[in-house]
């Protein structure tokens, strides 16, 4: 089971990983607080302080075309959001 699926690279998530020192990633649905901090300490080269997780529900969307009307659903998905101990941080764009 692939543990990391990606890391959240948004304005919310680089603000909060300067301010804190806290980083996100999209995980696997299954994984647990242990396994996100075992795989980000290995993968990542750092040590984790503290892990919280949070599951989103996808989202039912529908737009009018002329057919009619068209109904979906975004995709849901896990995301956890990585403290990492004082001095230790996370560079996503260091293999560009």
């Amino acid at each position: 089971m692939e543990i990391l699926v990606k890391p959240l690279v948004t304005e919310k998530m680089t603000d909060q990983s300067e301010r804190f020192n806290r980083y996100g990633f999209v995980v696997d649905k299954r994984a647990s607080k242990p396994e996100i901090k075992k795989a980000v300490e290995t993968l990542y080269n750092v040590s984790v302080e503290s892990v919280n997780t949070m599951v989103y529900g996808g989202k039912v969307k529908s737009r009018y075309t002329k057919g009619g009307i068209i109904t979906g659903k975004t995709a849901a998905y896990k995301k956890a959001i990585v403290t990492l101990v004082e001095g230790d941080s996370i560079d996503f764009y260091s293999n560009i």
